[in-house]
């Protein structure tokens, strides 16, 4: 673990932009058809108890990570299999997440470009990120934070001066009850984005105000949820629903019909800076974590020294998880939920929280006799 130190306003904009990240990109919930809005949300409230599981443990073990904790509660053998397989997770969508931005990119500007040649540019630029550690991360997420939300308020007023919006489109309001849009955020929104950011427990032990985490963790997630909430909103009553479902990318989609005055358009390369910052933070701080989880467990004295190695696996898994980008889809939503997604998010920490209860109330009963 590096010596470093974070503000609890740093680990908010890292949150932020990691949970919308690559989730901006792709037509969130849309299963729920117009209701789409409604199962993010609830996908957001379903994360918030997670986090409070997640921030739990951390107030058990403040100053250590997760895969140190993990041999603690579960014993050396069970604990160091258990947080290798939370790394080769981070490292796992970590090449998930790059994916989504070679394909975007090569939708939309370089349809020529080699999928390696993309992926590999971004890469370079984030191993070299994580070899100047977790303050570099935080500081240059301060300064794009700011640049992303500028943009991101430019499009809404433009979409808006364009006369786009139709809100018929987001009508009927639960056309066939509530029970769509609930059983979309128990297996879709829950997972992702938001209970995605459980990669923020290695993060953690580097706030240098450790009382800032809960509230930091909720109010980052409330935030975030509320703008993907805006964006499918802004999507649907745009597009319309079924444009929206067939679209890959239906922001850039809903950006690229922005039309003021004759003069204003074809702004969609424009803003997919917004979606290259969201997406090279997001692998960024899955790849940072799988290096500093590597170097803890391998005991690897200079975790720098991983990033070489681990960048270049990610990087090569990013071209072969799948053989095109409906798979990669597939994949994503149907195959890793049920593998990765339900046990290492919502099954296995509360069950390392039970545990870690048990003993610390055996240890405290123990001292107190």
């Amino acid at each position: 673990m590096e010596k470093a130190k974070i503000s609890a306003s740093q680990l908010f904009i890292l949150m932020v932009l990691f949970e919308l990240g690559s989730a901006l990109l792709v037509p969130l919930a849309i299963r729920a058809r117009q209701d789409a809005w409604l199962a993010i949300l609830l996908g957001m409230l379903g994360s918030f108890v997670l986090f409070l599981v997640y921030h739990k443990l951390y107030t058990y073990y403040p100053n250590l990570l997760p895969t140190e904790y993990m041999q603690k509660i579960l014993g050396k053998v069970l604990g160091t299999v258990l947080a290798f397989v939370y790394i080769l997770y981070f490292m796992y969508d970590a090449s998930r997440v790059l994916r989504d931005f070679g394909e975007m990119l090569l939708t939309f500007a370089y349809p020529d470009t080699p999928l390696f040649i993309a992926n590999a540019l971004l890469m370079l630029v984030i191993i070299y990120t994580i070899r100047k550690g977790i303050e570099v991360i935080a500081r240059s997420g301060e300064l794009l934070f700011i640049f992303m939300y500028v943009l991101a308020v430019a499009g809404f007023i433009l979409i808006i001066s364009s006369g786009l919006i139709e809100v018929k489109n987001l009508q009927p309001v639960l056309e066939k009850g509530m029970l769509i849009p609930l059983k979309i955020a128990l297996s879709e929104t829950l997972y992702f984005p938001f209970t995605e950011a459980i990669v923020f427990t290695m993060v953690l032990p580097y706030l240098n105000d450790s009382k800032k985490a809960r509230v930091t963790m909720l109010c980052a997630t409330g935030l975030s949820g509320i703008n993907l909430v805006i964006t499918m909103l802004i999507n649907i009553s745009v597009l319309g629903v079924n444009l929206t479902a067939r679209s890959q990318f239906p922001l850039l989609s809903t950006v690229a019909s922005i039309q003021v005055a004759d003069f204003l358009e074809r702004l969609d390369v424009f803003f997919m800076l917004a979606m290259v910052i969201g997406i090279f933070f997001k692998v960024t701080i899955l790849f940072y974590a799988a290096t500093i989880g590597t170097a803890n467990l391998f005991k690897v004295k200079a975790p720098s020294m991983l990033a070489y190695p681990l960048g270049i696996v990610i990087l090569f898994l990013s071209i072969t998880i799948a053989s095109n980008f409906q798979e990669h889809l597939h994949e994503g939503l149907y195959m890793a939920k049920f593998i990765l997604h339900i046990p290492l998010f919502t099954i296995i920490p509360p069950i390392l929280l039970f545990i870690a209860f048990l003993q610390k109330r055996k240890d405290h009963g123990g001292k107190h006799v």
